[in-house]
């Protein structure tokens, strides 16, 4: 037998040995590998490595032709759907044109969001089947699927979160760049900022070796995470000081953050009803503008047009909600431990707003108006604790916090999460295994 044909290479006597074969999806060639016993033997033994071309079984090759192939690339900046179609295998130019004329298709085009992974069918020849682009930053995608001789292109929206992704961080230079170390996406980095702002000033605040742990949602597609969802979990120590919160949804199905403690990152209420407004009457002394008579003006006025949405600053639920003389179109809420609020010379009230209807802090129950005693439109607003009108631009708000009947169930649903945060805090910057 010629010496290139030769399995194992001359020895002196019989030995056993194992044959490792690596065999390539494209490669027609076979490594082998003769690898010798330990038997001893007076002398050095040197393996020899042959290569030697095969033949693919007929039947073997006319069964894969018939299936079709799918490749993923990930998109490039500046791509074009021909240069990602290269390199995705797509020998298909009347496809392409095809897709090319196409509004939609054009305009997800310009959506391509480089570092995504687009994925692309194709039969034996190249000939498309179907093909999906990631589009943007959020999980959207254009899917593409062969219809005949058309396609039918669709533009789906991210899915919903599936799963949980955990990370962690330490912070050298800024807390962007540490959250980009630790692959934390910038809509769960702007998160923690809103989350820990009213503890820690991000622009002064911060310090080396200062660090942050995180859990939150993630949409999974094709088993890959392609967008970010609420943070769930999180903690971060600044200065020494740590600070943590979590998600929770309490009997009335109404989420909000709180911390170990069961206390709310929000204020219990929000200083003003009206998102775009400017005080015209403070909580003072004054000269009543119907009645002409100096009297303690018990509210606050706040000017805004007619129309303009008003809010209730806290949770709670509806007193009052009619007509009453000098204060025109009003609702008046109750809220716990006492403290109610009221909000008059509405011009209208939401639909369905009647006594005892739960409201949501945030949530709209009319409309500026200049019905009752009013010279011009505005929202007069009252703060009372126990009966005592407050000034609510400078009254002490208190905080949100469990009602103490679902303190054990907050307690309970924490738990597993304060075991991510301590997992996450011996992992280091790594990334966690779900």
């Amino acid at each position: 037998m010629p010496e290139k044909h030769r399995i194992l290479a001359q020895v002196r006597r019989p030995l056993a040995a194992r044959a490792f074969l690596a065999v390539g999806a494209t490669v027609a060639s076979v490594s082998v590998i003769g690898a010798l016993s330990s038997t001893p033997d007076p002398g050095p033994l040197k393996p020899y490595r042959v290569v030697e071309p095969l033949t693919l079984d007929a039947k073997v090759a006319a069964t894969g032709s018939e299936l079709p192939f799918i490749r993923e690339e990930l998109v490039k900046s500046g791509d074009s759907l021909r240069a990602l179609a290269g390199r995705l295998g797509i020998d298909d130019d009347a496809a392409l044109d095809t897709l090319m004329a196409q509004t939609e298709v054009r305009r997800g085009l310009g959506s391509l969001r480089a570092g995504l992974a687009a994925s692309a069918v194709v039969d034996t020849t190249g000939r498309l089947q179907n093909l999906a682009l990631p589009l943007g930053t959020n999980g959207e995608r254009l899917n593409i699927r062969r219809n005949g001789d058309e396609f039918l292109v669709a533009r789906v929206g991210a899915p919903a979160p599936t799963g949980l992704d955990m990370r962690s961080g330490t912070i050298s230079s800024s807390l962007y760049a540490a959250t980009d170390a630790a692959g934390v996406p910038d809509a769960v980095a702007n998160q923690l900022v809103e989350l820990f702002g009213t503890e820690i000033d991000f622009h002064t605040d911060l310090r080396r070796d200062d660090a942050f742990r995180v859990v939150f949602e993630v949409a999974l597609q094709d088993g890959r995470a392609v967008s970010a969802g609420r943070i769930i979990a999180a903690e971060f120590i600044n200065q020494g000081h740590t600070y943590r919160v979590y998600l929770f949804r309490d009997g009335d199905g109404r989420e909000d953050y709180f911390t170990d403690a069961g206390r709310s990152l929000r204020q219990g209420f929000l200083r003003s009803p009206l998102e775009f407004s400017r005080v015209t009457s403070g909580f003072s002394l004054r000269r009543h503008p119907i009645l002409q008579t100096w009297r303690q003006h018990q509210g606050v006025d706040f000017g805004a047009p007619i129309g303009t949405a008003v809010k209730a600053t806290s949770d709670g639920t509806v007193d009052f909600v009619g007509n009453q003389r000098g204060y025109g179109n009003i609702v008046v809420l109750q809220h716990r431990e006492g403290y109610s609020t009221a909000y008059a010379h509405l011009s209208r009230f939401v639909g369905g707003l009647r006594k005892n209807t739960a409201v949501s802090q945030g949530q709209v129950i009319g409309y500026v108006g200049q019905t009752g005693w009013a010279t011009g439109p505005h929202l007069h607003y009252e703060f009372r604790i126990a009966g005592v009108p407050k000034n609510p631009l400078t009254v002490a708000l208190p905080n949100a916090a469990i009602a103490p009947q679902a303190l054990g169930q907050f307690r309970s649903h924490i738990g597993p999460l304060r075991d991510r945060l301590v997992l996450l805090a011996h992992a280091g910057t790594s990334p966690v295994p779900r």
